[in-house]
């Protein structure tokens, strides 16, 4: 079977987890600010908050621009549920955005429409989250001026587009966000296992979210209300999580980092690849924003139904049973039960829906061979033809 996705782990990378293996330090210790460093330094941020997911990275964001009760959060129906879920943990309520036919990420004149709406019956959002689905940027520049006038806080999902540019920055320099969130689960562009980081440019951000991570605890003197009582001492001030990355992810992240470029520079060549191989298929091919570049942490087709004989679901089954490992991205959450439960209904967000019902993501990753994508492109070519 040929994955959709598939980490790469060289020898340096497992030198790497045993050194920090056979150190003193299993967690919190010198390799956690280190990748943290070597992060914001890639990615033009000024701090670097590692954690143990970027579940963890989105619930904390929320937290720390004092998302509550009472507020909003919205996003895109077509992303993993923790885009979503993140608001709902800190007791918010949620809503969605509909997606950009072509970008599949969140659409900036959908979103304006109902900004405008939602200011007139007083519920605007105190946060969006802005995905950027398999790696490309969303149109942020549009969603930032939306920001200014609405008073609203951006976090980027950027769980997809590590290595990925907008307007010629890196993602997650946070020009125009607030804080932005990498995701370096195992499928992902690099991978600590499990993992994830929170960056931003604001420091008390930046204090606020590794203060939660650690159950809320502080030893710096200069934190405490009062007098510590010796070495040992420490203080709870927030109510936090262990939501800490250990030594040994951090360990591996720092060697991933060093292929990155490589990893992504990799990928688009796939990715072009399948342009020229798949044009004159019944699909539509991803488009790709002008002002971006995508790290190409997916490559989803939307199958032309009305041009082919089988429908959506016997496409997907006949290609795994050929041996190609595909997988649909993602299912519009709020078609969730637990979403549906709130009232949500699932034909309020036309565009995710239709893409729901026509996309698939077929297999993309660093290690790919050419052999392996040209059997990918003849099995869909028979799937498809027949």
């Amino acid at each position: 079977m040929i994955p959709y996705g598939r980490q790469d782990i060289t020898q340096a990378d497992i030198e790497a987890v045993v050194a920090a293996l056979c150190s003193d330090y299993l967690t919190q210790g010198p390799c956690v600010p280190l990748f943290e460093s070597a992060l914001a330094k890639y990615a033009g941020a000024k701090h670097a908050v590692a954690m143990n997911s970027a579940t963890s990275a989105l619930h904390l964001a929320c937290l720390a621009l004092g998302l509550g009760p009472g507020d909003w959060l919205w996003t895109s129906p077509i992303t993993f549920v923790a885009s979503a879920n993140c608001g709902l943990y800190c007791g918010a309520q949620v809503d969605f955005v509909d997606i950009d036919a072509r970008t599949y990420n969140l659409c900036p004149v959908a979103l304006e429409k109902k900004l405008i709406h939602a200011e007139q019956t007083g519920c605007l959002p105190k946060v969006v989250v802005a995905v950027h689905l398999c790696g490309q940027p969303c149109d942020l520049l549009a969603i930032s001026k939306l920001a200014q006038r609405y008073g609203f806080k951006v976090i980027e999902d950027a769980s997809h587009a590590v290595g990925a540019q907008y307007m010629g920055q890196p993602v997650g320099s946070g020009q125009l966000s607030d804080i932005t969130v990498f995701s370096f689960h195992p499928v992902k562009i690099i991978t600590t296992a499990e993992g994830g980081v929170a960056l931003t440019n604001q420091a008390q951000l930046a204090k606020t979210m590794s203060l939660l991570r650690s159950h809320g605890i502080t030893r710096d003197d200069s934190e405490m209300t009062h007098t510590t009582h010796g070495p040992w001492y420490y203080q709870q001030l927030e109510l936090g999580f262990n939501y800490r990355m250990t030594e040994l992810q951090a360990a591996l992240g720092l060697s991933q980092l060093e292929r990155l470029n490589a990893y992504v520079e990799t990928r688009n060549q796939f990715a072009t690849r399948y342009d020229q191989l798949l044009q004159s298929l019944p699909v539509t091919l991803p488009w790709q924003l002008p002002d971006g570049y995508s790290s190409r942490h997916l490559y989803v087709i939307r199958l032309k139904l009305n041009q082919i004989k089988h429908s959506h679901l016997a496409v997907f089954n006949a290609l795994r049973e050929q041996g190609i490992g595909v997988n649909v991205h993602y299912i519009p959450v709020h078609t969730q039960p637990y979403y549906q439960h709130m009232g949500f209904l699932a034909d309020s967000f036309p565009n995710a829906m239709r893409y729901y019902e026509e996309a698939i993501s077929i297999p993309l990753f660093q290690t790919m061979t050419i052999e392996q994508q040209n059997q990918v492109v003849a099995v869909l070519e028979k799937v498809l033809g027949d």
